[in-house]
């Protein structure tokens, strides 16, 4: 008989943004949502996943595709928002699965647009804030972007930067860092 794993989601979301103000009537919202599945038992990443979610309220910005490397036309094939949230529930467990991102942004991200679309949100209460436990496991002053993080770590930056799946799967990286230190609470 298999034993329950001690599964952890990792992610990481990239959204509609602009170089200073947004447009008129525009506002934030989430294009992708990047997920790595964690096995802190067996310190490894099991899976990466990538969601492409279709904005409504805004558009791509030439900013944004540069960032992230997303266009209008890509997350225009992706899914509405509230079934991108049942995704997470069906597929990942994300709502009775702990769920870890680099910082509060993106729960934050993910509360505001549940809370503006009338959809119900699509995660438990146990969440950890990955910044704010690498800084103090490292005893730093500053909390650090992921990059100097993973470089910090003596991690390498695998994928492209501001990518959702990618920067969910090299945070994953710093958590299991973390939990090979003893600095991940089991």
């Amino acid at each position: 008989m298999d034993l329950p794993r001690n599964l952890l989601n990792v992610v990481d979301i990239e959204a509609t943004c602009w170089k200073g103000e947004p447009p008129p009537g525009a506002v934030s919202e989430i294009i992708e949502i990047g997920l790595t599945v964690v096995d802190l038992d067996r310190r490894e990443r099991l899976a990466k996943h990538r969601i492409l979610v279709r904005p409504r309220r805004s558009r791509v910005s030439e900013f944004c595709t540069e960032l992230t490397g997303l266009t209008q036309e890509e997350v225009d094939t992706g899914a509405e928002f509230a079934e991108a949230c049942r995704l997470l529930v069906d597929a990942h467990r994300s709502d009775s699965r702990p769920w870890a991102s680099w910082g509060d942004y993106d729960r934050k991200q993910f509360e505001r647009q549940c809370r503006a679309t009338g959809t119900r949100y699509p995660f438990g209460r146990r969440h950890a804030n990955v910044k704010l436990r690498f800084t103090e496991a490292r005893g730093l002053r500053r909390r650090p972007g992921m990059a100097e993080a993973l470089a910090i770590a003596g991690l390498p930056l695998e994928g492209r930067h501001h990518s959702g799946a990618d920067d969910a799967w090299n945070i994953a990286a710093l958590v299991l860092d973390l939990a090979e230190r003893g600095d991940w609470p089991e």
